[in-house]
């Protein structure tokens, strides 16, 4: 995957600027929540995602690499991963998210074996 995990696929469906919070995330086996916060800086872009009501009290990060596709009209966002997978990922608010790149190289690494850049 490469530096790709830090930005939108080119068939992914995303244009800059485009306002994703509020979509419902779905992942390759079912839904897993909605964009709470949502990045599109280069080399960095992500999405933070409230698991609720799957994972009650929870947020993960997901990188914009593992958007696949991105629904505008029924305001769904795509990604490849699996709920296990996106359940075994870093916690967001538990892994001090607040501190920026710390935590985004956790994330980089759990998804794509790529820390941020």
């Amino acid at each position: 995957m490469g530096a790709s995990v830090w930005g939108y696929l080119p068939d992914s469906g995303y244009r800059a600027g485009t306002v994703l919070v509020g979509f419902s995330v779905e992942a390759v086996d079912g839904s897993i929540g909605k964009v709470d916060k949502h990045s599109d800086e280069v080399d960095s872009a992500h999405l933070v995602v409230d698991t609720e009501p799957w994972i009650l009290g929870r947020r993960v990060v997901l990188l914009a690499g593992t958007v696949t596709g991105i629904d505008q009209q029924e305001k769904k966002v795509y990604v490849g991963r699996t709920k296990e997978e996106i359940k075994g990922a870093p916690d967001f608010e538990s892994a001090g998210y607040e501190s920026g790149a710390d935590h985004l190289h956790q994330v980089g690494v759990y998804f794509g074996g790529f820390p941020l850049v």
